[in-house]
């Protein structure tokens, strides 16, 4: 989902989620009208910390765990592991770049059909930054679909270009490639041209 800033992402992966309702017009996600069961089956990371900084690490995959069917606990502690962060280490005393490792580990340790990434990549370190795309591709659901940012295109299978709340195009990557000869970052950067 890739479009300006301001042009309605942000908003529409809220109203996936269910965190807004729209005005107008309807969505489904996964079949169904945003709302309990559609969050069993959408596993969501905001552009914010939203975790409670007081807390362990163990505490907060014990609450995935106890909130969420499809987390998978071993998969977290795996990769929390193979980071070298401890599960009773309290979130507050956590880098930045180790905080959203912690919250992409949990929300990628959940069987989820749909995952929704609100920039997961941004203002991140270039290590960050790899750890953050090779867990996503490591984690890789071929039935569940992923919001991304251009940085990943190459696993990318279709976009969809946003702007002022409407969808511009939507294609996949290939027949982007194949139609105009240029990468969707490309075909971006020429749609969204100042």
């Amino acid at each position: 989902l890739l479009g300006p800033n301001g042009s309605g992402k942000t908003t529409l992966i809220k109203l996936i989620n269910g965190l807004l309702t729209p005005t107008s017009g309807s969505l489904t996600v996964c079949g169904g009208a945003p709302g309990v069961e559609t969050k069993k089956v959408v596993a969501y990371l905001p552009d914010s910390n939203y975790l409670n900084s007081w807390m362990t690490v163990g505490q907060l995959v014990d609450m995935f765990c106890d909130f969420y069917e499809d987390f998978r606990r071993d998969t977290a502690i795996e990769m929390l592991t193979r980071l070298g962060i401890t599960t009773g280490v309290r979130l507050k005393t956590l880098s930045k770049g180790n905080k959203e490792k912690v919250s992409l580990i949990l929300v990628m340790s959940r069987s989820a059909k749909l995952y929704v990434l609100d920039e997961p990549i941004a203002g991140v370190d270039p290590a960050t930054r790899d750890y953050i795309i090779s867990t996503i591709i490591g984690n890789y659901n071929p039935e569940a679909s992923t919001h991304l940012i251009s940085d990943i295109e190459q696993v990318l299978d279709e976009v969809i270009f946003i702007n002022n709340g409407n969808i511009v195009l939507h294609k996949s990557v290939d027949a982007i490639r194949e139609e105009s000869g240029k990468s969707a970052d490309e075909l971006f950067r020429e749609v969204f041209k100042w």
